[in-house]
């Protein structure tokens, strides 16, 4: 079982201090992502890097639509991982939509995790009702419809806008490589999960410290939604960035390096 995980999800461990920091990539990405802020860590802690089933080198044939039809099914990878490696009191740093996978993994067994970051994190992406997400409901089944009339089209058109870096260019190519590099069915239904996903009442149930990373001119995840994930989760810290875009640990990694590592310190150990 623990094997048969370890391959499912390409588990990769790293590191060599006692205390463990789990590392979850966004939507349409990697494992690889985490490249440039990994090795900060390598010398104090176990550094632990997965795929989501579906995403980069994981074991596609595990896939499952009704499993993964929610991000409880994403969630559940996380939990897989940690209870194969026999993972307790872990950090957990999750990026984009894995913010709301890692709060529902630690909500459903608080024990594994001893804290949280989030790194542009967004508890809803629809606009409603006195909450602003970002996008209306037009936008995003636009979003979809493109997704599946020209994909090639749709990944041209999104990486630029998610990683908000022009003059980093390859970071843009790599952001759209990854995405035309997935499955284009289940990043399809993964976007799907992800976009119309709301997760507004559940944040208020993670007991854990938590710090929420918040970019400069994300459009993907604006302030507005970063302050209201910050404000729902008792205790938290908010930290807005001066990286620009919704990639910061590969855009400007120093910062994301620097600003986890003072959250870490003020922790207890």
């Amino acid at each position: 079982m623990t094997q048969d995980i370890v391959s499912r999800n390409n588990v990769i461990i790293k590191g060599k201090g006692d205390k463990t920091i789990v590392f979850a990539h966004g939507f349409g990405c990697d494992q690889n992502m985490w490249r440039f802020v990994t090795p900060a860590f390598e010398d104090d802690y176990k550094i632990v890097l997965f795929d989501y089933v579906g995403c980069g080198k994981s074991d596609i044939s595990a896939y499952n639509v009704e499993r993964y039809s929610n991000l409880e099914g994403y969630a559940q990878d996380v939990l897989d991982v940690c209870k194969a490696l026999e993972i307790e009191d872990a950090i957990f740093v999750g990026h984009s939509v894995s913010a709301m996978i890692g709060a529902l993994a630690a909500i459903e067994q608080p024990h594994i995790f001893s804290s949280m970051i989030f790194i542009g994190p967004s508890a809803r992406y629809i606009n409603d009702v006195d909450y602003l997400g970002g996008f209306s409901q037009e936008d995003l089944e636009g979003l979809l419809d493109v997704m599946d009339s020209n994909y090639i089209g749709w990944a041209n058109f999104l990486a630029p806008v998610v990683m908000k870096n022009d003059d980093r260019p390859e970071l843009t190519k790599e952001l759209e490589e990854s995405f035309c590099s997935t499955d284009p069915v289940i990043t399809r239904k993964f976007a799907e999960v992800t976009f119309f996903s709301d997760n507004r009442e559940d944040i208020s149930n993670l007991q854990l410290p938590c710090l929420v990373l918040q970019c400069s001119d994300d459009a993907i995840a604006p302030d507005e939604v970063g302050i209201y994930v910050h404000q729902q989760i008792k205790g938290s810290t908010y930290q807005k960035m001066e990286a620009t875009g919704h990639c910061p640990h590969m855009s400007h990694p120093q910062e994301t390096i620097e600003l986890i590592q003072e959250f870490l310190n003020q922790q207890p150990h």
